[in-house]
């Protein structure tokens, strides 16, 4: 191995998925856990996938994740272990060099595409960890929640456990395409996100709405019907801004406040991949 390979092999475009591609998700993840277990910058990334999976398999929610990126100098770090640990003109080290950098391109997309496992496998689409639904019930007080599209309810689920009354509700209509949207972790009432404000409004202090479909312009109906409401609601919206979550209309119409609450709020509620989801308050 030489500086001149390095470089070369840096700027390899790869298209080509590896062997490990035909494995499913999380035998790939625990894979590279031993492959790449010299390295602590990957080996935590990866530990961190496998317990948030062996907790939500247990129907808690888990525990916040950093950013699942691979650090930009990471082929250089694997350069320099392998040249400290083989002498040179040893070919173990260049095998080991060619299989782990090989290896690279499948663990980056793999690590971009938690959120896609967590989708098909648990149907949780916005990220719901214990320490920010923590936040979220320290913001929610003594009053009663509304949550609407709430999906299979990991949100409704962290808040009930946490003791405050939750009005879980979802028009369903998703689960005809989700097989993961009929394994729901808490009981979640069949209403539409209107029919449900509708409802409610007079019981509720706060309404949360998480990744709302995008396009879909529910989400702009449901913030009129507040407006016109009598009823004094806060409405916590989770989602990315003119991105992967709600409509147009939703984004160009609403008054996002900026204060210490919502930053209370993202305190907990960091991405984890190149989705910027984020918590908001709404007017």
């Amino acid at each position: 191995m030489n500086p001149k390979k390095l470089r070369r092999l840096k700027k390899q475009i790869r298209h080509q998925p590896t062997p490990l591609a035909q494995r499913d998700y999380l035998s790939r993840i625990k894979a590279y856990y031993q492959d790449f277990g010299e390295y602590p910058a990957i080996k935590g990334l990866l530990s961190n996938i496998i317990l948030a999976d062996r907790i939500l398999n247990t129907g808690k929610l888990p525990q916040q994740l950093p950013l699942l990126q691979l650090p930009d100098d990471i082929q250089d770090v694997i350069f320099q272990h392998i040249n400290a640990t083989y002498p040179a003109g040893d070919p173990t080290g260049d095998q080991l060099w060619n299989h782990l950098t090989d290896l690279l391109p499948q663990l980056d997309h793999d690590l971009r595409s938690f959120r896609d496992y967590l989708e098909n496998h648990y149907g949780m689409w916005a990220y719901t960890s214990e320490p920010f639904v923590n936040d979220l019930a320290e913001f929610v007080g003594d009053r009663s929640v509304l949550e609407v599209m709430a999906g299979n309810g990991y949100i409704s689920k962290g808040l009930r456990d946490a003791g405050k009354t939750v009005y879980a509700t979802d028009s369903r209509s998703w689960t005809a395409e989700n097989e993961t949207g009929r394994h729901t972790l808490t009981p979640i009432e069949s209403l539409t996100a209107l029919e449900a404000f509708e409802k409610y409004q007079s019981d509720v202090g706060v309404v949360v709405m998480s990744w709302s479909p995008d396009g879909v312009p529910v989400d702009w109906e449901l913030l009129q019907a507040i407006r016109a409401s009598a009823a004094d609601v806060d409405l916590v919206v989770i989602g990315e801004k003119d991105g992967a979550t709600d409509s147009a209309d939703f984004w160009q119409h609403a008054d996002l406040l900026d204060n210490p609450t919502v930053h209370q709020l993202n305190r907990h509620f960091t991405p984890i991949d190149l989705v910027h989801d984020h918590v908001y308050l709404v007017r």
